[in-house]
């Protein structure tokens, strides 16, 4: 995405990072693509010199904003039916855990979540299900976007060019992790069906 993103134009890369932020709360796409990964990869590109770092946190502290509106609106107009969809009804621990956390800290919730991939695209809406007034939400949406827009953003532009080598050291690191998993479920099957092997020989 890195190298995609560094072949577009400033304007369009401004536009493509503040559509995956907005998104990620509006159209609930954090669930499959965290919104910090855009702010963050924004920020390397203004590392290097593609984009204006000061235009670039802007543009994500207002799609964050915009896109947990959006979200607070699609909660209150479709209810707890929203619930109900079959991406959200495979995750009712993490959402009943989520609407914990707004009972016991109100509008508070929605500054915290933010900071949280999962309940950052859940929070809006279950802000609305649960009948929070929009002028706190916009308030706590307006702070919690504020401080993870421009620090996600400022992660990436510090980051800069080590941002290669952590992701090549990262990759390196979750292959070697896949292969162990995959040689001790090996393993263990082997060591089981012997097993089974032995105990029908003598049965």
């Amino acid at each position: 995405m890195l190298d995609w993103l560094s072949s577009l134009p400033p304007a369009l890369i401004y536009v493509v990072v503040a559509l995956l932020v907005f998104a990620e709360d509006a159209l609930f796409v954090g669930f499959v693509f965290p919104g910090e990964t855009a702010a963050v990869i924004g920020g390397v590109l203004a590392n290097r010199g593609t984009v204006s770092i000061w235009v670039l946190a802007t543009v994500v502290v207002v799609a964050a904003i915009a896109g947990d509106s959006v979200g607070f609106e699609v909660g209150r107009h479709y209810g707890v039916r929203l619930l109900d969809v079959g991406v959200l009804r495979r995750h009712k621990v993490r959402i009943d855990k989520a609407r914990q956390l707004i009972r016991r800290r109100g509008p508070e919730a929605v500054f915290l979540g933010r900071f949280v991939s999962f309940f950052r695209a859940l929070m809006p809406p279950l802000a609305a299900i649960s009948r929070t007034p929009y002028r706190k939400f916009l308030l706590f949406n307006a702070l919690g976007g504020l401080v993870w827009g421009v620090g996600f953003t400022l992660l990436g532009y510090f980051a800069g060019a080590a941002y290669s080598r952590v992701e090549h050291l990262v990759g390196g690191i979750l292959a070697g992790v896949v292969a162990l998993i995959v040689i001790v479920g090996l393993i263990v099957w082997r060591v089981r069906r012997g097993r089974a092997e032995r105990a029908e020989e003598e049965g």
